[in-house]
């Protein structure tokens, strides 16, 4: 599934603190790196305190209307497995879309702290674990930041991304 999106500067991704996206997550963070590296955007993750993401309203909205729809179907293939994603709806109109992602990923790499510690990152005060920012990386000229398309100058500070636009 494509997205697009127009003149976003910024992304901003709430998350559970457990699991595959999980606050002590190093995969994670590197890969948000690489979206940040790629798209220029400034993403901030604010991880869901540890045992809340029972309060989470789009999980039980959501996916509770998942299992409904998959209830009694033999879950044979991948096919089977998304169509019976897809073809979910709710009462109030939400329609799920999902579609299969065929790559292939590396399993069992490992980031060090030291490869964290090397991502243009800004640990917020407030749970730095939790809350947090990277930024993109980009040259400190003018002309450097309007050859990726960039509207002005940034560089990466101990505090959050210096940014000067110019006219």
């Amino acid at each position: 599934m494509a997205v697009t999106t127009t003149r976003a500067a910024r992304l901003l991704i709430t998350a559970d603190a457990g699991g595959s996206i999980g606050y002590r997550t190093g995969a994670w963070k590197t890969e948000l790196a690489t979206l940040v590296a790629e798209t220029g955007l400034e993403v901030t993750v604010c991880h869901m305190p540890p045992g809340t993401s029972k309060w989470n309203k789009i999980e039980h909205r959501l996916f509770s209307h998942i299992s409904m729809n998959c209830r009694g179907r033999p879950l044979t293939s991948h096919d089977v497995i998304v169509n019976s994603i897809k073809a979910t709806t709710t009462h109030t109109g939400l329609r799920v879309l999902a579609e299969l992602d065929p790559g292939t990923y590396d399993t069992g790499i490992k980031v060090t702290d030291t490869d964290i510690d090397a991502l243009p990152m800004h640990r917020h005060r407030f749970h730095g674990d939790w809350n947090y920012t990277l930024h993109p990386q980009l040259d400190d000229t003018a002309g450097a930041a309007e050859a990726h398309g960039q509207p002005g100058v940034c560089r990466l500070s101990p505090e959050p991304a210096v940014c000067a636009t110019r006219n």
